[in-house]
């Protein structure tokens, strides 16, 4: 109780709770955790997560480790990369990973969906051109459908390759012949996953942690 106390008395420490929506208790886990993983440092680079076991075999880890880099998910209005983040920039990446509070109105549940989704989009937007291909979208929808626990990973991938044939379909049959295809857009990627609950599966437990308790 003590220790909690004198988070609960740092400025700092109120600021990033109601940036990231975390407890003084879940930061207080969350700093721990940095301070393993940077080796003490104050500062966490690409290094001390790539030799997480339990990332090893994630078919998207160099995504997920280049999210945690990428200035557009630090909520400001950069872009870019970063060679270390601090333990703010670690923690606000971190709240995409946090399931959205039991208490929330519909309106934020649903601004937590679109920043959910930007942030799984921004992960794919790997040139920062605003758009992404079909076969990353095709990757997004089996990672998440694998996610739920009722499908199995072929029945996922099944349905995946099916969502993006429809979507190269629906984007490309109402081409012009003259026009290129430049991809998928951020607000075209918002409406065909608008039938798919992301907001519980965005999860990592990479970090020997599960983000899915991660909630008040």
């Amino acid at each position: 109780m003590g220790a909690l106390q004198s988070l609960s008395d740092e400025p700092e420490y109120r600021e990033l709770a109601e940036k990231t929506g975390f407890s003084f208790e879940q930061i207080g886990i969350l700093h721990k955790r940095f301070k393993q993983l940077s080796h003490n440092e104050d500062m966490l680079r690409r290094a001390d997560l790539d030799t997480i076991p339990d990332l090893a075999c994630n078919p998207i880890r160099t995504q997920i480790i280049e999210a945690f880099f990428d200035k557009r998910n630090f909520h400001q209005n950069g872009d870019g990369t970063v060679e270390e983040i601090s333990f703010e920039e670690f923690l606000v990446v971190m709240s995409h990973f946090r399931p959205p509070a039991l208490n929330m109105t519909e309106d934020q549940r649903e601004k937590v969906r679109r920043e959910k989704l930007r942030f799984l989009f921004n992960m794919h937007d790997t040139d920062n051109d605003g758009t992404i291909t079909l076969e990353e979208y095709r990757h997004v929808v089996e990672e998440l459908l694998s996610r739920s626990g009722a499908l199995g990973k072929e029945t996922a991938k099944g349905i995946a390759d099916a969502a993006m044939l429809e979507v190269a379909s629906i984007s490309i049959g109402h081409m012009e012949p003259d026009e290129f295809y430049e991809g998928i857009t951020f607000e075209h990627f918002l409406k065909i996953l608008k039938d798919i609950e992301i907001e519980t599966k965005m999860n990592i437990r990479f970090l020997n942690m599960d983000t899915t308790t991660l909630c008040k």
